[in-house]
């Protein structure tokens, strides 16, 4: 690839940061200071957008950085894990996941999770995705009960 095609593209940039707590210091600073984007105005940015929702959710970031260093970026919805975790009220998994079971949810707490997943996950029909949240919730040792 010529030099000119490579400065050309747009690089994409994932980080998975907290809610209302951003801040120039690992992995956000290194990670947008690599790519010549002041990490302030970032954190700036991501803090405001990210007031409404509770302080320290994880939130998945999504960058698309062009070469004159401009950029833009979509906050998506909690980790479906997180989301678990939150409903089940536990702060992590099994450590052996098919013989115990740390907690249990209900199926009206799986169809929620499924109802906030699907403004990122639009394509999947809510019943799809009721089942891949269940298979999550069991490969965390989290039973699902009706």
């Amino acid at each position: 690839m010529s030099k000119k095609a490579a400065a050309g593209a747009m690089s994409q940039l994932r980080l998975l940061v907290p809610a209302g707590k951003a801040a120039p210091t690992p992995p956000v600073g290194p990670a947008l200071g690599q790519r010549g984007i002041r990490a302030m105005d970032f954190c700036r940015q991501f803090n405001d957008q990210t007031s409404k929702i509770v302080p320290g959710t994880p939130i998945p970031v999504r960058m698309s950085i062009k070469p004159d260093r401009t950029y833009t970026f979509v906050t998506l919805v909690p980790q479906t894990s997180y989301l678990i975790k939150q409903a089940a009220g536990i702060e992590k998994g099994a450590t052996r996941p098919g013989d115990e079971v740390v907690a249990t949810i209900s199926v009206k707490a799986v169809y929620e999770i499924a109802k906030i997943k699907q403004r990122d996950i639009a394509h999947l029909s809510l019943h799809e995705l009721c089942k891949q949240i269940v298979g999550s919730a069991r490969s965390m040792g989290v039973k699902v009960v009706a």
